[in-house]
């Protein structure tokens, strides 16, 4: 009995033992378990820290280039654009580029007079300089001295834009059809043109109208507006030479051959003709007041349209006091 109570109590020691050897044993692996939680979660935590302040880092520098941008594209105050000193080098800027461009065409003015066959081309450019000139001055006083940001640029642009669309549609109707004919160039200044009832010499292109001397020496203003709905004949089409034709009533019983001659032989002899191109004499038999007449026609070319009149009644004279004086016809039969 005494040997089975001892047996028990042995394993039950050795079972204990075992027992606290095991919780010693865990214990160890428990905390090392432990600290590699902590670790990571700090580990973690670190990671997280640190891209929370790369976007923090990133969130500064997005806002303080946006303040950036919208500062730039922040209109300047009134007083700052249109200063005192501003205005005074702009109004400079215009009054210099105003007397250039006048002395410029001034001379080019003269410098056409003096030659002939070259004043229609130099007057042809007038415009051209006259335009661009200004172009180039307006654009310089903006950009150089008002120095406008592009908004106000853009802004200013569209509400200009709209505003002259609505309220001067016929000054923008000149405008365009003063830039089609610098382009185009049916006709140039120093040509003589014929639009509706108004013949005359150009003398002056504009960005609204353009501006003839008749032959009575009236200045007439056309709107260019009216020139794109018109047709329009142009007698010397850039040339300083230019056809005239010269009309002649004669009897119908004339002897047109001897006429024709004389008529030509006139022509010749004149201060004014250009003897470079043909001379043709035309007759036709028209009635007038009741009779019948024959009407010549003479055809030549001057050597400047100016001297268009001149030439008519030069021939007119001429012809008519050779055929009296040669008696082709009776001062009668003229009656």
């Amino acid at each position: 009995m005494k040997k089975i109570l001892f047996i028990f109590l042995f394993i039950s020691a050795n079972l204990m033992v075992a027992k606290e050897s095991s919780t010693i044993l865990q214990e160890p692996e428990l905390l090392i378990i432990q600290k590699a939680d902590t670790v990571k979660l700090d580990s973690t935590n670190i990671k997280e820290l640190v891209k929370n302040e790369a976007e923090k880092d990133v969130e500064a520098e997005v806002k303080a280039t946006k303040d950036k941008i919208v500062e730039k594209l922040k209109p300047p105050a009134i007083w700052e654009l249109f200063s005192f000193w501003k205005i005074f080098w702009a109004l400079i800027f215009v009054i210099v580029g105003y007397l250039v461009i006048r002395f410029t065409i001034s001379l080019l003015e003269k410098y056409a007079e003096k030659f002939t066959n070259q004043r229609i081309t130099i007057k042809g450019i007038i415009p051209i300089i006259k335009i661009f000139g200004w172009i180039f001055i307006i654009v310089l006083i903006i950009v150089g001295i008002f120095q406008p940001p592009q908004s106000t640029v853009l802004a200013v642009s569209a509400s200009l834009g709209i505003a002259i669309g609505f309220a001067s549609q016929d000054i923008i109707k000149n405008i365009f059809g003063g830039v089609i004919i610098l382009l185009d160039r049916p006709f140039m200044v120093g040509d003589k043109i014929e639009v509706g009832s108004h013949y005359g010499e150009v003398v002056e292109i504009g960005l609204r109208s353009i501006r003839i001397v008749t032959a009575d020496d009236s200045l007439v203003s056309i709107p260019n507006g009216e020139l794109m709905n018109q047709s329009v004949s142009n007698s010397n089409t850039g040339e300083a030479n230019c056809q005239v034709v010269a009309e002649i009533y004669l009897p119908i019983t004339v002897d047109t051959k001897r006429v024709r001659e004389l008529a030509k032989e006139s022509a010749q002899v004149s201060k004014y003709i250009y003897l470079n191109k043909p001379i043709y004499v035309l007759f036709f038999n028209e009635v007038k007041e009741g009779r019948s007449y024959l009407k010549m026609r003479l055809k030549a070319y001057v050597v400047d349209i100016r001297y268009e009149f001149a030439f008519k009644s030069d021939m007119t004279e001429i012809v008519m006091k050779e055929l009296l004086s040669q008696k082709i016809i009776d001062p009668k039969d003229m009656r």
